[in-house]
């Protein structure tokens, strides 16, 4: 490196240090470098110190690397510092961080493989890039290939795309899309499709032409230069293709890991076919030619869906099945000519085993004969001058024979191929200029370099060499535009090296003279070359260890030819009397191949221009006869004229440079190798572009891009008003050495380094101003926390002084208190005390006198009670003694007793015993025992006598003996007294002793029956209490079951309403989607229509002068087409019709094609329509399910009523045919003057006329009477048997849950309440019903008398005439009312009288209708025959009558109308007015006038009340005839001014008012009820049409589109400049330094928009829509679609524009996305949806400001970007881009991280915003309150012929 920046070389300098393994290293100074030092001390990036060394002898410093800020732009030559390791950093950085594959290097497009599918050549990218400038986005192929499309339609010039690489670098990828961006913007000139067959021979050649190799799966073998034309229009009209160097030595060898042609293994995966199977195919491991290198199959490619896409694109260019089939024919024999085997028959010759299988497969499949193939294969033929010659081959000669015939064969196949293609894509339109793309091999060196390698980098130099000049021509036309003084830049010229090969005595010239020797050889070759070149030119060297080499010092680099092989590849010699054998084949696609051989046949059997490469021309081909040294052209030869044939071509064009470049060897997606990049970038001329621009003035800025970035250089006093002097004065200042800048007219040129200096100096001075601003703010934090710690400091020690004398002040507080208390405490102890003892003392007073007198009190009390007790006791003890004795005494007679009756009882027991045991033992004594029993019986009844007896003597003996034992026992009382004491004491003590027991017994069993108690009470507790627990469980869990069954029943019902909403929803986008590819298809059957009426116009234009021409009347299409849903194509056809004689000059299959097109169009929006309909239908049916049963009915009476109507057709017919035969009768009393005004007949004529006007009148009247009637009850019965209905209940939940006890009793309860609350409601229900019926039978009662009354009066004062029609009016009103009252009051009695008289008036309203029908038709003919009368008579009648009768003429009834009471709101024309009418009010109508001075809609009001009268009047035809011209002349103003959005505006407006006047005055009941009664009473009466209702929202849609189109390209220019590039806010954002491809500056110049035009462009759309009066809603939907675009374009931009994404750009954004919301809000607009079509550029805003480090920011970043895909948030941040030192890039890592975190979302990959998108629009009904009656015609529009009825 130079030493003029060694001021550069500081301490923190960072430098390129050569590497062995990164090729440079980057490192940094950490001592600054003096003049004169042998090495500097420097740092690596891992922190490793090194000292380098520099070359003693040049003393050159390492290169200085760039700012960061300019690291990754999109143009190396906007880097300060031009040189290798610059550009190998930056492409690295945009590739392998950045993701960014494309670069410009100058007017370079270096593209890298990613190896790896990205989506960004999607049609939307096409369009994004369609109309750009190429500095203005990010680098791209479409960049390059708009550029030559814009400059060949600018400069009139031809252009080239010259794409170059080595193989697998993407050159094919590459130049397939840039055809496809040619085919995709240019579109094709005819409906031939051109666009699509050049891009059908794609995979053709790629069959034919591409194989696998080590480097590639899909390397191109070939070079092939394509020629697309355009026409004057720039289409696409046809192309042409060139190849060159076809890479024949493939088909009959490949290398390991390497695949022959596609087209083999294509064949070979799909010889299953059954169409193949006689090519006789099978594996291709079975074939020689394809198993060589090992690697059939490519990974993720299927060969037999490839094969497939080659057929399709074969029957697209035109080449049929039978070619085909002759194609994979000839495939198949050259596989099987390669299986041929070759064997020794001696050691010079040899031979072909007889019936070889593969030798026959090839001949039955070329169709020639087995011995002459087998012959020539082992034989040649050698000619003298005298004698011919045949001569044996031996095995190895024979086998290259083989190979070379198979070679051959292939080439003439691939020739003829590429012939065809050139053919299908030729058309007899007239080229006006082209575009070539060239996709050639790039410069090439492996190990063993051979014949190959010397053409391809030979081409390279040629390219290279007019590479040089190009870019040398365009830098020194920048010098002379900016007038900046020119020096002399030294280039490396590659002149010598290209006179080395192709100059006479070159190295081709002694090729070409030792293939014309007898005995030439390599060797002597190579011996040649040494001697001639060795000595005199330096770019040729020898090898030191080879005589059978030499070395070419090329462009690139060093390259070393082996010339074994060079001789034979240049003759390239066949057999001739091989080829004579195929000429002479029965296979007639192998004679074509071959049947240019005599005249094209070269030893190479090549074509002139082919040989590896083919030219291929339309031109005729020349004549037979050619020079002997035609004949004669070697390969070389060939290779070098057309060569010299493509640079001229080239040198003719403009050319356009892509350098692909392959990242590494081993096809890894986004891994960057820099050995293998830098050996690339040298070989495809890049850094010799980058020389070339670093030796002059590489950096360049314009003044005020200057200006704008370092403005903080500037001081205030050195800015001038002048910019341009402002930066000179300031450069002088920074840059002492006037060498390093020049000043041209518009631009700073500035040497390399410069720019990278200033931007150190600007550096600094803002890393100055950063650390003043940083101490400044620090010292006022500084201060304000010291303030801070100051004031609450003190307000610490305030608080706590204030605190310690609250303390003090509490505790003197408390003392004094405390002494308070003590002395009120003492003293109140004291007085308790003393109060005590006085108390005590009192009370043991008290106590003690009351007890001393308590003692005496109970002392005479107890003597008292004493005595009495003394007294009481004594009598007591008496008694008891008594008692004791009566006692004693009973209870021992007692025992006695029962002593007796125990003994008794025992033996009734034994007695019992033994009787029953004698029972027992002896049954049959049982008799006996009954016997006895009645015995015993007997006797005891007679012992009963006895004892009777017995008891009565003994009562009168026991008194006797009583008496006398009470004497003995008082008289031995005394006696036995001891005795008896002591027997009852002892019989006392024993019953004691039992009682004891008996007590002790008891007692036990009481205390086991209390403990069984206690336990039985314990249990039962227990069990009550294990109940309660159970029961309060079973409640709880009842609770619960209730709960869940409330939760459940609430997550139903939010279940239901979700999914109803879904639906909903669903439905509504199922309905939007609809309607968005209905209006699509609207707009594309409009184009149809527009393109074939231009077809139409030209072809008239064309033949207009042509003898024969038949003018057809301009109005046909118009008064005889009726304008239904298909009267587009009912035109066309028409316009074909007339058309017919005057379309002979077009291709009437086109013209057939369009129609076909219009019809499966129209079938498709038929189809589309009926669909939308159906939708529609089911919308409506998911929120309108309860009335299907009305609708049912509704349906029966419209069969009924087409019935009724077919029956009153039937009528008109006898009708219409009664008054033919009428007219016959007054046509033929018209020649005897009968039927003239004033006759008998014409008298009676119109009597019957005048009579038939009032019953028609009084029909009317009765007629919407009974309408209104029917219709009222219709709805009452309607209603009646909605609510008469009975309730449905909604089904308890809990059914569905549970069923136990607790549940079932529950539901019982629940029905039990809801049975008897029915049944409550029921019986409220009659009584109320019962009460309201009386209550109405008494106001029907009071209504009807009154009613009477009322028509009683007006009756008597009508004449009896219409005292008639009155009373008949009345009573079809009573019986209607009765009816209707007997319904309400008994709906299933009244049911068949209802139906009855239903019918009936059905009945009587058609009769009516009929009736009334009849009698306008009659009238409307009579008028017609008055008139006709009139006419004929009239002549006469002057002549004839008299004075008198003159005078009476006026008296007869000749159409005398009733009298009208106001305007109806109805304008009558003639029929012969109608094209004025048109004309005035639609073709020269001026929209601004109409829209200022008048109403608005005033045209569509007019046009309705034509309509309106044309309905009145019953007129079909005039009907019919308005509307196709209302509409057809809307259509063709659009079309005329389609691009003034005031007119298009102006006629959307017009045409939805008069759509909605169709809709308000229908007649339907839904558009009805926002009318008037005066509005209703003006709706259409005759005519439905809904039919063009559905013609007319088309029209709309159509209207509604064009508008959207015209807005959006009015908006277009503006959005990219005024939302991205222009700085709202002046100052935040900076200008980086930019390269060649200048991009748009983002300082608004003047001319340049801004946002306020924005803004203005949208007010003056806003208020032309508000003047036109278009709907509210309408106007919504039209903002919505302009903030879309806004949004949608200035997305797509910024995810294209590197230089866009950056901190600052996303605050503009920020702030002009608020404005925009500012203006939405100022027009009352915030709620139309505009806002939310701005989300995605907001969050992009967001996107670019928020911080990208750590995780959290990446999980706020997905949150926060819900409205963008995964691959826009990965864009934005790849492309973030720092404008000052002070940002930072984000990290790999970090988008990582994002990609991982939204992994999972499901979206579509594509990158951008559908700019093209329409949001579907709907018309919703908006009635007018303006009376039809009032509206006022001015006299401006010149409508003076219509009439107001």
């Amino acid at each position: 490196m130079n030493r003029e920046l060694e001021y550069m070389f500081l301490e923190s300098a960072r430098v390129w240090i050569p590497d062995a393994e990164d090729v440079w290293k980057s490192a940094e100074l950490t001592k600054d470098y003096k003049n004169g030092d042998a090495s500097l001390q420097l740092m690596l990036e891992d922190g490793t110190n090194i000292e380098h060394t520099l070359d003693p002898k040049t003393k050159n410093l390492p290169y200085l690397r760039n700012p960061d800020i300019l690291v990754g732009e999109n143009d190396l030559t906007a880097l300060s510092y031009l040189h290798e390791p610059a550009v190998l950093h930056n492409l690295k950085v945009r590739f392998i961080d950045s993701k960014l594959i494309y670069t410009y290097c100058g007017i370079v497009l270096v593209a890298i493989n990613p190896y790896e599918t990205l989506q960004i050549y999607g049609t939307d990218i096409i369009n994004a890039y369609s109309g750009q400038n190429m500095g203005d986005m990010d680098p791209h192929i479409f960049a390059v290939a708009e550029e030559a499309y814009k400059q060949m339609a600018r400069d009139e010039r031809n252009q080239s795309i010259i794409v170059s690489g080595e193989s697998g670098a993407g050159k094919t990828v590459s130049a397939k899309y840039a055809m496809r961006y040619f085919a995709t913007v240019s579109g094709s000139a005819s409906e031939a499709n051109v666009e699509e067959k050049v891009l059908a021979s794609n995979p053709i050649m790629e069959a034919i032409g591409n194989a696998k190799t080590t480097r590639n799966d899909n390397s191109s073998r070939f070079g092939k230069y394509i020629e697309i034309g355009f026409d004057h229009r720039y289409r696409i009209i046809g192309a042409n293709m060139r190849t060159y160097l076809l890479e024949k030595s493939r088909v009959i060898f490949q290398a390991d890991e390497e695949r022959n042609y596609h087209v083999f293994y294509q064949l070979c995966a799909s010889s299953h076919l059954p169409e193949f199977k006689t090519l006789r195919l099978s594996s291709a491991n079975n074939f020689l030619y394809t198993r060589q290198g090992r690697s059939p199959v490519i990974y993720g490619v299927d060969d037999t869906k490839e094969l497939c896409t080659t057929r399709n694109a074969f029957t697209l260019l035109g080449i049929n099945e039978s070619y085909q089939m002759g194609l994979f024919q000839v495939l198949a024999a050259i596989l099987h000519l390669g299986n041929v085997e070759i064997k020794d028959r001696d050691s010079d010759s040899s031979l072909i085993a007889p019936n070889n299988n593969h030798l026959t497969a090839f001949c039955e499949l070329v169709g020639v004969t087995y011995q002459d193939m087998s012959q020539w294969l082992c034989h040649r033929k050698l000619k003298t001058a005298t004698e011919t010659y045949i001569k044996p081959l031996p095995r190895l000669q024979a086998t290259n024979a083989r190979d070379a015939l198979s070679k051959h064969i292939y080439a003439k196949l691939f020739n003829w191929i590429v012939e065809h293609v050139n053919k299908a894509l030729i058309t007899n339109v007239k080229q006006h200029s082209f575009i070539g793309v060239l996709d050639i091999y790039g410069f090439e060196t492996f190990e063993i370099n051979s014949f190959e390698q010397f053409c391809i980098n030979y081409a390279n130099e040629k390219l290279q060499q007019q590479f040089n000049m190009h870019v040398f021509k365009l830098e020194q036309e920048e010098y002379m535009k900016e007038q900046i003084p020119w020096t002399l830049i030294d280039f490396y010229d590659n002149q010598p090296c290209i006179n080395l090969i192709e100059a006479k005595m070159g190295i081709l010239d002694l090729l070409d003279e030792e293939c014309k020797m007898p005995r030439g050889s390599d060797d002597t070759w190579a011996q040649k070359l040494y001697n001639t070149h060795l000595k005199t030119c330096s770019l040729f060297e020898k090898p030191r260890m080879s005589n059978r080499a030499f070395i070419i010092q090329h462009f690139a680099d060093k390259v070393e030819y082996q010339c074994d092989g060079f001789l034979e590849k240049n003759k390239d010699t066949v057999n001739e009397e091989q080829i004579k054998v195929l000429k002479a084949s029965k296979f007639d696609l192998l004679v074509e191949l071959f049947q240019d051989e005599e005249k094209a046949t070269s030893p190479t059997g090549q074509v002139p221009g082919t040989g590896g490469r083919t030219r291929l021309s339309i031109k005729p081909n020349k004549s037979r006869e050619t020079s002997s040294k035609e004949h004669k052209k070697t390969v070389g030869c060939q290779f070098r004229n057309s060569l010299q044939m493509l640079m001229e071509t080239l040198n003719a064009t403009t050319p356009h440079y892509v350098r692909c470049i392959k990242p590494n060897d081993f096809k890894l997606a986004f891994t960057f190798d820099p050995k293998r990049a830098v050996q690339q970038l040298r070989a495809c001329g890049v850094l010799e572009t980058i020389r070339i621009s670093a030796a002059g003035f590489p950096s360049r800025w314009t003044y005020q891009e200057f200006f704008s970035r370092y403005r903080v250089l500037m001081k205030q006093k050195d800015v001038l008003p002048d910019k341009k002097l402002t930066c000179r004065n300031v450069l002088e200042k920074l840059v002492q050495d006037q060498d390093k800048y020049q000043f041209g007219k518009t631009k700073i040129f500035f040497r390399a380094g410069q720019v990278a200096y200033l931007e150190k100096l600007r550096a600094d001075k803002l890393r100055v101003a950063c650390i003043r601003i940083q101490k400044t703010i620090r010292c006022w934090l500084a201060r304000k926390k010291y303030l801070r710690q100051r004031s609450a400091a003190i307000t610490i020690q305030r608080f706590t002084r204030g605190y310690q004398a609250r303390c003090l002040a509490k505790f003197m507080r408390r003392t004094n208190a405390a002494t308070t208390i003590q002395k009120y405490q003492r003293m109140c102890v004291e007085r308790k005390r003393y109060r005590q003892k006085q108390a005590a003392a009192l009370a043991m007073q008290t106590i003690l006198r009351g007890y001393m007198a308590r003692l005496k009190y109970q002392g005479l009390l107890r003597e008292h009670k004493v005595v009495v007790i003394q007294k009481i006791v004594r009598g007591w003890l008496a008694r008891c003694w008594y008692k004791r004795c009566l006692y004693s005494i009973v209870y021992l007679q007692c025992c006695i007793r029962r002593m007796r009756a125990r003994r008794e009882l025992k033996k009734l027991k034994i007695e019992a015993r033994s009787v029953e045991h004698f029972k027992k033992l002896n049954k049959g004594m049982e008799n006996k025992i009954m016997q006895l029993q009645r015995r015993i019986d007997e006797q005891t009844k007679e012992n009963r006598s006895v004892n009777e007896k017995l008891n009565s003597l003994e009562s009168s003996y026991s008194a006797e003996s009583e008496r006398m034992r009470s004497e003995v026992n008082r008289l031995r009382g005394v006696d036995e007294e001891a005795k008896n004491k002591t027997k009852q004491v002892s019989s006392l003590q024993e019953e004691l002793e039992r009682l004891r027991r008996e007590l002790s017994t008891t007692q036990q069993e009481k205390k086991t029956i209390e403990d069984w108690a206690q336990t039985y009470r314990n249990e039962m507790e227990k069990m009550v209490s294990e109940l309660k627990d159970q029961n309060g469980l079973l409640k709880k869990e009842k609770d619960d079951l209730n709960r869940s069954i409330q939760e459940q029943s609430q997550q139903m019902t939010e279940k239901m309403a979700r999914a109803i909403a879904e639906e909903t929803q669903q439905l509504e986008t199922d309905l939007n989607e609809e309607r968005s590819r209905y209006q699509n298809l609207l707009t594309e059957h409009l184009r149809l229509e527009e393109k074939y009426d231009d077809l139409k116009e030209r072809t008239l234009a064309s033949n207009v002068s042509k003898p024969g021409h038949r003018r057809t009347d301009s109005t046909h299409s118009s008064n005889e087409s009726e304008y239904t849903y298909n009267s587009e194509y009912a035109e066309l056809e028409e316009g074909s019709r007339a058309a017919e004689d005057v379309t002979r000059g077009i291709d009437t299959s086109l013209t057939l094609k369009l129609q076909k097109r219009l019809t499966e169009l129209e079938q498709e929006k038929q189809s589309l329509r009926n669909e939308l309909e159906n939708k529609e239908e089911q919308f409506q049916r998911a929120r309108a399910r309860d009335d299907v049963a009305f609708k049912k009915a509704r349906g029966a009476e419209l069969e009924y009523e087409s019935l009724k109507r077919q029956e009153l057709e039937s009528e008109n017919k006898k009708l219409k045919h009664n008054l033919a035969e009428m007219r016959q009768s007054l046509l033929g009393d018209a020649a005897t003057h009968a039927g003239a005004p004033g006759s008998p007949a014409y008298k009676v004529l119109l009597d019957q006329l005048n009579s038939s006007c009032e019953e028609l009148d009084v029909r009317k009247e009765e007629v919407l009477i009974l309408r209104s009637q029917l219709v009222s009850q219709k709805e009452a019965m309607h209603h009646k048997e909605t609510m008469t209905e009975p309730s449905v209940y909604v089904e308890d939940v809990s059914k569905l849950k549970d069923a136990d006890e607790i549940k079932q009793a529950y539901v019982g309860l629940k029905d039990t309440n809801r049975l008897l609350e029915h049944q409550l409601q029921t019986q409220r229900r009659s009584h109320d019903n019962e009460v309201e019926s009386l209550r109405g039978e008494l106001q029907n009662v009071k209504e009807d008398n009154n009613r009477q009354q009322q028509l009683l009066a007006q009756n008597l004062q009508l004449p009896p005439e219409a005292r008639i029609e009155a009373s008949l009016q009345h009573e079809i009103t009573r019986l209607t009312n009765e009816n209707l009252e007997l319904m309400a009051d008994d709906p299933t009695a009244s049911r068949e009288a209802r139906v009855i008289i239903l019918r009936r008036m059905v009945d009587l309203m058609e009769q009516l209708e009929k009736q009334d029908r009849t009698i306008r038709k009659l009238k409307k003919q009579l008028k017609v025959y008055s008139k006709r009368i009139g006419e004929m008579g009239a002549g006469q009648t002057e002549g004839q009558t008299s004075p008198g009768q003159m005078v009476d003429e006026p008296i007869h009834p000749v159409n005398i109308p009733r009298r009208e009471k106001d305007f109806q709101g109805m304008l009558e024309y003639k029929k012969e007015d109608e094209l004025k009418l048109v004309k005035n009010l639609i073709l020269e109508l001026k929209p601004r006038g109409v829209a200022v001075n008048l109403i608005p809609g005033l045209p569509a009001y007019v046009l309705f009340m034509c309509l309106r009268h044309a309905d009145y009047v019953n007129d079909d035809q005039k009907v019919r005839t308005l509307l196709t011209s209302t509409i057809n002349s809307i259509k063709k103003i659009l079309k005329k001014r389609g691009d003034d959005f005031e007119t298009v505006s102006f006629w959307l407006s017009n045409t939805c008012r008069f759509l909605h006047c169709l809709k308000q005055y229908s007649g339907d009941e839904a558009f009805m009820k926002h009318n008037t009664s005066r509005q209703n009473e003006h709706c259409l009466s005759n005519f439905d049409l809904a039919e063009y209702r559905q013609v007319i929202s088309d029209l709309a849609i159509q209207i509604y589109q064009q508008l959207i189109k015209c807005m959006e390209n009015i908006l277009q220019p503006m959005i990219v400049s005024g939302m991205l590039e222009h700085e709202t806010i002046q100052g935040v954002s900076g200008v980086k330094p930019t390269g060649l491809r200048k991009r748009t500056s983002s300082i608004a110049d003047e001319g340049t928009y801004t946002l306020d035009s924005i803004l203005r462009q949208l007010s003056a759309f806003h208020s032309t829509m508000c003047q036109h009066g278009t709907d509210p809603e309408l106007i919504k939907q039209v903002v919505k679609q302009q903030f879309y675009i806004i949004g949608a374009v200035t997305l797509n931009n910024l995810l294209l524009r590197k230089d866009m994404c950056s901190w600052s750009k996303g605050m503009q954004i920020r702030y002009n996305v608020s404005q925009l919301e500012e203006w939405l809000r100022d027009k009352g607009l915030m709620m139309c949806g505009a806002k939310e079509t701005l989300e995605p550029l907001i969050q992009a805003a967001q996107l670019l400001q928020v911080k990208k480090k750590t995780d959290e920011d990446a999980e706020a970043i997905c949150s926060m970007c819900q409205g963008l895909t995964t691959a826009q948030i990965v864009k934005v941040l790849n492309l973030y881009t720092p404008v000052n030192e002070f940002e930072e890039r984000v990290s790999v890592s970090f988008i990582r991280t994002i990609q991982t975190r939204l992994r999972d979302r499901c979206e579509s990959p594509q990158l951008l915003m559908d700019t093209k998108m329409i949001y579907p629009v709907t018309f919703p009904f908006n009635p007018s309150s303006l009376a039809l009656e009032t509206i006022q015609i001015p006299g401006s529009l010149n409508l003076g012929f219509l009439t107001r009825v």
